[in-house]
């Protein structure tokens, strides 16, 4: 256990060193009134307390992410938590704040507006686009995995596929009343709560780990790929161990809570904290996946007869007996819910801005939550295996894109850019290298093509952004912020 605890270290330093030198080079400053504070309509813009805000952030971010993406970085063995480390410091926390407090800079505009800013008026609408589609895919497969499992269940002792459509059923009223209500009606009351139990799942399972005296299977290979089916690290685990390092999904969620912001000093731990707590989540799993099981084998073997689902159910039950049961059905049921009945919220905020429609009015949020639904129900009757697999690739490209609106909003306001450009270089070399050698893209090229081909695509973005930033004239705060007082 002691990599574990060294990354558990690591991560908790990074908040409080890197995490500072982040927040001092954005200039968050206490004296700037928040949207919250300027544009309140009791509906997404409600000033709320910063622990409720951090809690409902983390289980925004989280759901199942960080927990079923290291259970599959695991077979990759102690590399999977050296990513997890290093991606979560550099890149995802740095990706969460950014996203979040740009947000709070453009009167907590939506993500693809942060992006338009700064990146043009063509990277606004493509992320228009990008993000609702991949919050609708989200919001979906967030209804029906959780639908399926709550049948096997909870089936009322009825057919099988009977007791899916009426959990369906269930969870779509759920989301409708999660979209439409004030923020802190549903999702401020009762995400603290799940929060809670996902915290008391990682940290209660961990603890037992060490009780029952578990240890790494991987032993003695240091950080060498130990994969069952030999699958390659580059470029695949960075794509696996999304939440947890780096999720483009984050950048659609940190703006609904920017609008709900006391104080800009609260961005570091809410946001760059929220993604290092989610870090601690993932080492835990991941660390689970490495120790429960002796080998690699023996976890691709659990993988393979049911799936990450089945690994959190037997590692829960194991370990913490009827409680770990209980916690269990919180983590596969509970947790994409969360996540799904947000998605959607979020999707409503990204087409209202884009459309300019206030939502203070009930009248204004159905006209866009009711087709935004009735899309999301034709898209349950679609087999989207296929499409599903494009997710992972989809949401890394998303946090790239948001990186280099990132480095380009540091490049407009004078400040260090390099802490978002070369992780967004890095990430772009991570996307275009899957892109060229994934199995389930058209294009798909040998790794001795691939490789070269991604490192490429990478330096030519990062030598166009150096050209682009050298020609951008720097421009003052106060240009981003309506609400300077004082």
């Amino acid at each position: 256990m002691f990599y574990f605890f060294l990354a558990c270290a690591a991560l908790i330093a990074g908040y409080f060193v890197y995490g500072k030198f982040v927040e001092a080079q954005f200039g968050a400053d206490t004296c700037r009134a928040t949207p919250a504070c300027r544009l309140e309509d009791g509906v997404d813009f409600v000033k709320m307390n910063p622990k409720t805000i951090y809690m409902i952030q983390l289980l925004n971010i989280a759901g199942l992410g960080p927990i079923f993406g290291p259970i599959l970085g695991a077979l990759y063995g102690p590399a999977a938590l050296v990513w997890i480390v290093l991606g979560s410091i550099f890149a995802g926390a740095v990706h969460d704040y950014f996203s979040g407090m740009m947000s709070v800079r453009y009167d907590g505009k939506s993500i693809p507006d942060a992006v338009g800013y700064n990146l043009g008026a063509f990277a606004k609408q493509f992320m228009n686009v990008f993000s609702v589609i991949l919050l609708l895919l989200v919001g979906v497969v967030f209804i029906l995995g959780p639908a399926k499992l709550l049948a096997n269940k909870i089936g009322f002792d009825l057919d099988k596929n009977v007791a899916v459509v009426i959990w369906t059923a269930i969870i779509f009223a759920y989301y409708f009343l999660a979209t439409m209500m004030p923020i802190d009606k549903i999702i401020g009351r009762l995400y603290p709560l799940f929060t809670v139990c996902l915290l008391i799942m990682a940290f209660g399972l961990s603890g037992m780990l060490i009780v029952d005296g578990y240890t790494f299977f991987p032993n003695g290979v240091g950080l060498a790929n130990v994969h069952p089916k030999g699958l390659p690290i580059w470029p695949l685990m960075f794509i696996t161990i999304a939440c947890g390092a780096i999720s483009g999904f984050h950048a659609t969620q940190s703006p609904m809570m920017a609008r709900c912001l006391p104080d800009e000093k609260c961005g570091r731990p809410i946001f760059y904290g929220a993604m290092i707590g989610e870090g601690i989540i993932a080492l835990i799993w991941a660390t689970l996946g490495m120790t429960f099981y002796q080998t690699p084998d023996a976890l691709q073997a659990a993988l393979a007869a049911g799936g990450p689902a089945a690994v959190v159910d037997q590692v829960a039950t194991t370990l913490m007996g009827p409680i770990g049961d209980f916690l269990a059905i919180i983590g596969v049921i509970i947790l994409p819910i969360t996540s799904g009945d947000t998605a959607f919220r979020a999707a409503r905020l990204i087409i209202a801005d884009f459309g300019k429609i206030e939502q203070k009015s009930i009248a204004k949020r159905l006209m866009i939550a009711v087709p935004l639904f009735v899309v999301g129900f034709i898209i349950t009757k679609t087999d989207f295996n296929v499409i599903w697999r494009y997710f992972g690739f989809a949401n890394q490209t998303l946090a790239t894109i948001v990186l280099w609106a990132s480095a380009m909003y540091l490049v407009r306001h004078g400040k260090l850019h390099w802490i978002a450009t070369i992780p967004a270089t890095f990430m772009t070399a991570v996307c275009a290298t899957y892109l060229c050698v994934a199995p389930e893209f058209p294009i798909a090229v040998s790794s001795d093509i691939g490789y070269p081909i991604g490192i490429a695509v990478a330096a030519i973005c990062f030598v166009l952004f150096i050209l682009k930033a050298r020609n951008t004239p720097v421009e003052a705060d106060a240009v981003d912020s309506p609400g300077v007082i004082g």
